[in-house]
Formats: C-alpha cells, structure tokens, sequence
C-alpha cells in the first residue's frame, strides 16, 4: 500500500468514525426529546458508519498480518484515535438510552 493509499484510508477512517459518533449523540438528543423512531434510526446510522470504519481497520491489520509493512503517519494514529472515541460514544450513548427508555416507561 503506497503512502497516499493510507493517507485516503486514515481519512476515510476519521470519516466514518467522525459519522458514528455523530449520529450516536443525535440519538442521545432524541431520546432526550421523546422520539424513539428518531433515536433508533440514529443508531443504526452510527453502527453502520462504526461497521464501515471498522472494516477499513481490520482491512490495514489483515494485510499487515500478511506480511505487508507500512511507515505509518500521524494522521493515521489520529485516525485510530477518532475510531475508539466513535466506538465508546456509540456504547455510551446505547447505554444512556436504555436508562432514558427505563425512565419513561416507569413514568
């Protein structure tokens, strides 16, 4: 992989993750605003933008597995950066509205 390819991939990374963390605190906001449809669309978003940015990631692991070697750039480390920042947002924000759904049921 050249270095402008994983230039492109770490983009595309920040991108979907950007994307899924995203769509995970406007679910938090719908909930918040009594909307469930809103809220559950919202999170299928950010899972599917979590899935597309996952797989760039699991893409680079497979070919470094197989025995391709890269210079890896800053960018890219801010790339994996965004993606754990997507991934606990969209676990948090799944957990805030479960206790938000509780709450209104038991009201």
């Amino acid at each position: 992989m050249t270095k402008e390819e994983l230039y492109e991939q770490s983009f595309m990374l920040i991108m979907h993750s950007g994307n899924a963390r995203s769509s995970a605190i406007e679910a938090i906001q719908s909930i918040k605003q009594m909307n469930p449809d809103e809220c559950e669309a919202k999170l299928k978003e950010a899972d599917e933008e979590f899935v597309k940015a996952h797989h760039i990631q699991t893409e680079l692991i497979q070919k470094e597995a197989e025995g391709e070697t890269f210079e890896i750039p800053i960018i890219f480390i801010h790339a994996q950066d965004h993606l754990m920042n997507a991934m606990t947002t969209v676990e948090l924000a799944k957990e805030i509205i479960d206790v938000h759904k509780e709450k209104q049921i038991s009201r």
